[in-house]
């Protein structure tokens, strides 16, 4: 992603009240953020220290816009250990959740959502990044971790449009 100030974050949020990107908490540590921390995430995401279930993910898009999205955790826990349906990591060290998101536009405003299981507390870019174990003999990991940053911002950028075509 490329660095992003307070200002495009609010204006990005595209299921979002007024009130509810106002209220929002920007996460911890954001005027911090470097260029160099920027370029290794492959989107924002966050959880609000206000509001117990609520999170916030700006996804990249191809023309380059951030996409807000707020998010709101489901109550009931997945009955079996989830595999985060974005990094795909089988050796998380995290929690998956299933998160929802409003969708833009009419059909959100009636009611429709989208959800996915991804990470509490949104490890994708790092878990991403982690070698992943070698698969046979000659298995070449550089590449494959290429592939797996590759596939994570596919589908950040996918979830991005389904909230925003309603397919």
């Amino acid at each position: 992603m490329h660095p992003l100030t307070e200002s495009d974050i609010r204006s990005s949020f595209i299921n979002a009240s007024r009130k509810e990107v106002a209220d929002l908490t920007l996460p911890e540590g954001f005027d911090a953020l470097r260029e160099a921390d920027w370029r290794a995430l492959d989107y924002l995401g966050w959880r609000d220290p206000k509001f117990a279930r609520r999170a916030y993910v700006l996804l990249p898009r191809p023309d380059g816009a951030p996409v807000g999205v707020a998010l709101r955790q489901a109550e009931a826990a997945p009955r079996s250990r989830a595999m985060c349906n974005w990094c795909r990591d089988v050796r998380l060290p995290n929690d998956v959740v299933f998160w929802s998101a409003r969708r833009a536009g009419p059909a959100g405003r009636r009611g429709g959502t989208v959800g996915t299981l991804v990470c509490r507390d949104f490890e994708c870019s790092r878990n991403v990044r982690n070698d992943p174990p070698p698969a046979y003999e000659g298995y070449d990991v550089a590449a494959a971790r290429a592939r797996r940053i590759e596939e994570l911002r596919l589908k950040a950028a996918g979830f991005a449009d389904m909230l925003l075509t309603g397919r």
